[in-house]
């Protein structure tokens, strides 16, 4: 966002095509913009609120989630094989990708936690206590051959 116009002319908005004389403007895509008139192409929301990021593509200023709605790359659930989009939280394991409520244990359903342990094995998303005793199990299992 820019303060007052250095050179005192206002300048003209890309967006409505009227004079800026609001002490703020803001600076797009190397055009100018009242703080209203940048907008999502799809949605319509304000992307002059600080912080907030832009996208452009096929001659188009879009908010993240409409980006990747459009343009993003989607996939499947290793878990529940449904469909993920482009613009959905994720977790990823090695190669495999999971919808955030399909990320549990495999074995107890247990949901993971920031920071939580879990383990990949045979790719299958196992809770610590579930992967200890399948080990302790294996372990057993090896020395009574």
């Amino acid at each position: 966002m820019l303060s007052v116009q250095s050179d005192g002319k206002p300048k003209g908005c890309a967006g409505c095509n009227r004079k800026i004389k609001d002490r703020y403007l803001l600076k797009a895509l190397d055009k100018y913009w009242h703080e209203d008139c940048l907008k999502c192409a799809c949605c319509d929301c304000r992307l002059g609120e600080v912080g907030s990021t832009l996208y452009t593509r096929a001659n188009l200023i879009l908010c993240r989630r409409d980006y990747l709605r459009l343009f993003g790359v989607t996939g499947n659930c290793a878990a529940c094989s449904k469909l993920i989009p482009a613009f959905e939280m994720v977790m990823r394991a090695r190669d495999n990708v999971y919808h955030l409520d399909c990320f549990a244990c495999q074995l107890c359903n247990h949901r993971f936690c920031v920071g939580d342990k879990f383990f990949l094995k045979n790719n299958m998303i196992l809770c610590q206590m579930d992967y200890e005793e399948g080990a302790m199990k294996e372990n057993y299992q090896s020395q009574v051959r």
